[in-house]
């Protein structure tokens, strides 16, 4: 036994109840078994080794009931609480539930008093049975002492496991947004570990912060896991990022989910498949996050144009392409500019009709139809043109992303 530190006042042990542990130290052996045999029988997890060994369960009851009988043969000796801490903490990093390590703790308890009372009724002396009921209130003490501190041992090493989970699960979400991996093993590696499921699309959304590395999206990944949406999230000083993975049918949802969550801008990335995209993706969440008004709480989705993307991607050369096909637009006082590119960019995006242009921009459609020939006009490109109308939509997506400087 380890040396123990005596600060309760001195007791003379009761000759009877030493006489009585005495007894009990004999037939230990064969109560370790029995206890050792109801805690398979009743505690579902003992059953199973793969979590606890079977003689890791053995020397935890022995320890323990050792423990209680060292206890009540020196009452004035404060025992040595080491060993239910070092089991704490071990079954802390097995992932063994707390209460069920504590139901152990109580069978062990119950069936030791339990051998006291049957030999003390079986020798048939009233001062054996005085003598243990007087010192009732130190065996269950003890076994309070012995559970608070593996109880204690757990909760810590618990904490510091969740704290160190929680420092990997960043350190991989940094890989995984930054490509620092392995193009795809690597990618996949790390999405295993981050609980994301490879079978489904995903998507990349990113909110600023609403303080300093402080979230906007509060709450957002459990909200999405009760919906059976996955997702793994980031945050920075700046930026809150998440990898959503999405099955068929569930983008809405998480879109839903993410509209009632933002506190800030919040950028959303087109689908995608390999997790080896993801930096991209998250370049694209960023680029719809900036394209909104500075202080709004909306959710915007990035272009699904491959043209949107390739911009995005590579602004150096969207600015380019902005100067060169609309530069005599661009060089128009503000509101003629503002005026040429909205009607333009709702054009394209209503199909080339200048009867659902004019609705959204709220004009005449004979007023798109001048503001379009302004355009042919300025840059000498025709809509009727494949392939300057194809410079035209480009450009237009250079501007719409900010491109052009």
């Amino acid at each position: 036994m380890a040396d123990h530190v005596t600060d309760r006042p001195g007791r003379v042990p009761n000759p009877l109840l030493t006489e009585l542990v005495a007894w009990a130290e004999q037939h230990l052996p064969a109560l370790i078994d029995d206890v050792c045999a109801a805690t398979r029988e009743r505690i579902d997890l003992y059953r199973d080794e793969s979590i606890v060994p079977a003689d890791e369960v053995r020397a935890s009851i022995a320890a323990n009931l050792r423990f209680i009988l060292t206890g009540l043969a020196e009452p004035d000796v404060v025992p040595d609480l080491s060993a239910p801490s070092d089991t704490g903490r071990r079954r802390a990093h097995q992932q063994a539930p707390l209460p069920e390590v504590l139901r152990c703790y109580r069978i062990a308890c119950a069936m030791l008093w339990d051998l006291f009372v049957e030999h003390a009724r079986r020798v048939a002396r009233p001062d054996f049975l005085d003598a243990l009921l007087s010192t009732s209130s130190t065996l269950w003490r003890l076994s309070d002492e012995h559970a608070l501190a593996l109880t204690e041992a757990y909760r810590s090493a618990t904490a510091e496991l969740l704290v160190a989970q929680q420092r990997r699960r960043s350190a991989l979400m940094e890989a995984l947004f930054t490509g620092q991996l392995v193009p795809e093993s690597g990618s996949w590696e790390v999405g295993r570990l981050l609980g994301l499921p490879l079978d489904t699309k995903l998507m990349v959304a990113a909110a600023e912060t609403a303080g300093l590395a402080e979230e906007s999206l509060v709450g957002v990944e459990r909200v999405l896991s009760r919906l059976g949406i996955v997702s793994a999230w980031h945050l920075t000083p700046v930026l809150q990022a998440g990898v959503i993975a999405l099955r068929d049918g569930q983008r809405e949802e998480a879109l839903s989910v993410l509209r009632a969550a933002a506190t800030s801008r919040t950028g959303v990335s087109t689908a995608y498949e390999s997790l080896a995209d993801t930096p991209r993706m998250l370049h694209l969440a960023r680029t719809a996050l900036a394209d909104l008004p500075v202080g709004k709480p909306a959710v915007r989705e990035f272009s699904t144009s491959p043209l949107a993307a390739l911009i995005a991607y590579d602004p150096d050369e969207g600015r380019r392409l902005a100067k060169e096909v609309l530069g005599p637009v661009l060089a128009l006082p503000a509101e003629d500019r503002i005026a040429l590119l909205r009607t333009l960019q709702a054009y394209v995006d209503h199909a080339g009709s200048a009867e659902n242009a004019g609705r959204v921009l709220h004009c005449h459609p004979n007023t798109v139809r001048y503001r379009l020939n302004r355009v042919r006009e300025l840059t000498g490109r025709s809509l009727n043109d494949p392939r300057s109308l194809a410079e035209l939509v480009t450009a237009t997506d250079a501007v719409r992303l900010g491109a052009d400087g």
